[in-house]
């Protein structure tokens, strides 16, 4: 598997991208915007997609709910990565369970598909998304039962954890509620975590810089 799991700079996409697929050109980059459907006018929403365009590839728009899961199966299949994009984790969870994506995103990636996620995207590739709930409003996905996520990794990522996106209240919040139950790994905005290993089974992810 390879995994880079981002909180806010893409710094290390770049090199990422290169080490993971062998590719130094222009790639396909299967974008996955669902986490930002309760803020359709946020400034940020169109901003992220651009910013991965403006390193170059191609990006391919990859709506997972309310998509039929045979069409985004051959979305997936046509893309040489993948990046789930930042917003609201819960409506994120939502949607990527309610289709069936969840699962052909898992099965693709421990198959070898690299993975890249921000701020949600990356809260999302741990084993629950629980802990954020002081950081994302649930109520924005009301019919979502239970926060068990993808489970490519055994952490959950805390992104913007240098209080410079959120209120440095909210994260200590986070860690007062549920550090001593969950494995929480706080990531700064000019970080990311870089998870590589073989055969479906992560290795422990490594800090790397990612301004």
């Amino acid at each position: 598997m390879r995994l880079l799991l981002l909180s806010s700079g893409v710094g290390a996409v770049p090199a990422f991208l290169e080490e993971a697929t062998g590719r130094a050109g222009a790639l396909r980059i299967g974008y996955v915007p669902d986490a930002a459907l309760p803020y359709p006018d946020a400034p940020f929403v169109n901003a992220e997609q651009e910013r991965i365009a403006a390193l170059g590839h191609e990006v391919a728009v990859i709506p997972v709910g309310g998509t039929p899961l045979d069409e985004t199966e051959r979305a997936l299949d046509r893309v040489d990565a993948l990046y789930v994009a930042g917003g609201n984790t819960f409506a994120l969870l939502h949607a990527l369970r309610s289709t069936g994506a969840d699962r052909a995103i898992v099965d693709r990636v421990r198959a070898g598909l690299p993975y890249i996620g921000l701020s949600a995207g990356s809260v999302v590739a741990g084993p629950t998304i629980e802990p954020i709930t002081p950081m994302d409003d649930p109520a924005e996905a009301p019919e979502l039962a239970g926060h068990a996520a993808l489970g490519l990794v055994d952490i959950v990522v805390v992104p913007h954890a240098d209080g410079l996106s959120y209120p440095a209240a909210v994260i200590e919040r986070i860690v007062a509620e549920y550090g001593t139950s969950h494995p929480l790994r706080l990531l700064n905005d000019d970080q990311a975590l870089l998870v590589t290993g073989d055969d479906g089974i992560a290795d422990g992810p490594r800090l790397v810089p990612s301004a």
